[in-house]
């Protein structure tokens, strides 16, 4: 497959690159990145000196050469809706890691992204690409709708349960910690190393626009509305993600039946790895990789459930979910190319 990335100067543009360099069957035909047009990759980036890549181009899509066959954009939200269509009607598979096709209702992406939708045909063509829960409508799709970091890490952890019908579907509470890559290359006040490091902060609280999107996934999953609490935190490492997730039980079941249930429900998942052992995951177990881990308290005193999951926000939040869902997308093993141990320490 020849494939072009889209915004490859970005943190999970430049994983992609990475992912795809060791893909037996995906070649980088072209980079497209307004920033830098006629500069070699390696001249930009010191760390790919000795990996083949082609020059940065600009964002004409007209000039795409004949055997194109995919387009990843690791781009920010409001970019990809502009070209994705186009690039549709020419039979060419697309992967947006931005928001764009994520949300059906382009009321609900204007009132939380703050920019103008995509066209309904094509929020309606697009597929919510979590991987491990809708793989039956990846196979085949020609427009993918990368999911967020935190609902990667989220859903993975909720859906389960809450499929099972043992828990309040009105007590869900999200508790999210991400590391400063999450927010970009871009420079601004809120990431300058002075500011994050030694600190932890919350932002976004009550308005981050993963919320409508977490919604709308579970919503669809019990068919019935879905609202939960979410609270974003930025902490001081580079990659990472955790999320410690509150769920009141409406069922008397122990710890053995739950992680019984995960372990049943993701058995065909290689990359969802459940702790039966009552430990909880960290970042640092998954840092680099495209795992998510899973772990899991009791509380009996308040009959609340709790469930710690963890993913490399750059890798399983992005570029490594793009990956394995064009893996789905084209009838490839679904682990081509992402069976990477993670990094430690």
């Amino acid at each position: 497959m020849k494939a072009v990335i889209v915004g490859a100067t970005g943190y999970s543009g430049l994983e992609l690159v990475r992912l795809i360099n060791n893909h037996p069957y995906i070649n980088i035909h072209s980079i497209l990145s307004n920033s830098y047009v006629g500069k070699d990759g390696e001249d930009v980036f010191p760390h790919l000196s000795g990996v083949k890549l082609p020059i940065f181009e600009s964002m004409d899509f007209e000039a795409l050469a004949d055997g194109v066959e995919a387009v990843f954009f690791a781009t920010p939200a409001g970019v990809s809706k502009e070209y994705i269509p186009q690039l549709i009607e020419k039979g060419i598979k697309c992967i947006d890691l931005s928001g764009d096709f994520r949300l059906k209702s382009p009321a609900v992406y204007e009132q939380w992204y703050m920019k103008t939708s995509a066209s309904q045909e094509y929020l309606d063509k697009a597929v919510y690409g979590l991987s491990e829960l809708n793989r039956n409508a990846i196979e085949g799709a020609d427009l993918i709708a990368n999911p967020g970091c935190f609902p990667t890490a989220s859903l993975l952890a909720i859906t389960p349960i809450l499929k099972q019908g043992w828990v309040d579907k009105n007590s869900i509470i999200i508790d999210g910690k991400t590391g400063v890559s999450g927010a970009g290359r871009g420079l601004s006040l809120g990431t300058h190393f002075s500011e994050t490091n030694e600190n932890i902060k919350a932002y976004k609280l009550g308005k981050h626009q993963h919320i409508p999107e977490m919604e709308q996934v579970l919503s669809e999953t019990v068919n019935q509305p879905i609202q939960l609490t979410f609270s974003a935190h930025l902490v001081p490492m580079t990659r990472g993600i955790l999320c410690t997730i509150y769920m009141k039980l409406t069922e008397t079941v122990n710890l053995d039946k739950i992680v019984s249930l995960y372990k049943d429900f993701y058995q065909n998942s290689q990359f969802v790895r459940i702790r039966t052992d009552g430990s909880y995951p960290s970042t640092k177990e998954v840092y680099g990789s495209n795992y998510c881990d899973i772990g899991f308290a009791l509380d009996e005193r308040t009959n609340q459930l709790i469930i710690v999951s963890v993913i490399d926000n750059v890798m399983k939040g992005a570029a490594g979910q793009a990956i394995q869902n064009v893996n789905i997308m084209m009838g490839w093993k679904e682990t081509t190319g992402l069976e990477l141990s993670p990094l430690y320490p």
